[in-house]
C-alpha cells in the first residue's frame, strides 16, 4: 500500500505532503502560489510513471537514446468535479531509436505497466499517447494508443515522417 500525509502550512491552502517513502512536496492554490496545484501533480505522476517505464524498456532493447522527455497536457471538464476528460502524452526522443521499439515501449507502458495511467484511464479520463522521434535529422511522429475511458483501446499508429 502506498501512503501520503498532507499537513496544512499557514493560513492559506498550502500543504506539505510527505510520501510513505520519505519524500515531500508542497501544493498550493493560485492565491498562495508556493507549490504545484494538486491536479498538476496527477499529470506529474503520469509523466514520471510512463517515462520510467519507456526508458527502462528502451534500455533493455539497447536503443541508443540521446535525449528523452515526456510532455503532458490535460483538459478539465467544466463544472465540478473538474475531472480530466482528456490527457495528451507526448514522448520526445532523440537518437537512432527504432520506431517500432519506441512504439512498443510506449504501448507497454500505457496498457500494462504504468499504474498512474491505468488508474486515470479506468474512469472518465481518456489518455492518448504519442511520440516525436528525432534521428539523423529526420522527425518521425506517431500516435501510439488511447486508453480510457473505462478500458484500454486498440493501439493505433499513424506515423508522419518529416525531414528536417
Amino acid at each position: 500500500m502506498k501512503t501520503v500525509r498532507a499537513r496544512l502550512v499557514g493560513d492559506g491552502l498550502r500543504f506539505r505532503i510527505h510520501s510513505g517513502s520519505g519524500h515531500a512536496v508542497t501544493v498550493d492554490n493560485a492565491e498562495g502560489d508556493t507549490g504545484a496545484r494538486p491536479a498538476e501533480l496527477l499529470l506529474l505522476a503520469l509523466a514520471g510513471c510512463t517515462a520510467m517505464d519507456v526508458i527502462s524498456i528502451l534500455r533493455k532493447k539497447r536503443q541508443p537514446v540521446e535525449r528523452y522527455e515526456v510532455s503532458i497536457g490535460g483538459e478539465h471538464r467544466s463544472g465540478h468535479p473538474a475531472v480530466f476528460e482528456r490527457i495528451e502524452v507526448e514522448h520526445i526522443v532523440d537518437g537512432l531509436v527504432e520506431p517500432e521499439a519506441l512504439r512498443r515501449a510506449i504501448e507497454l507502458s500505457a496498457t500494462r505497466y504504468c499504474a498512474v495511467g491505468s488508474t486515470l484511464s479506468s474512469g472518465v479520463t481518456q489518455i492518448r499517447h504519442r511520440y516525436r522521434l528525432l534521428a539523423d535529422g529526420a522527425l518521425l511522429e506517431a500516435e501510439v494508443c488511447t486508453t480510457g475511458p473505462y478500458r484500454p483501446q486498440e493501439p493505433v499508429e499513424l506515423p508522419t515522417a518529416l525531414t528536417g
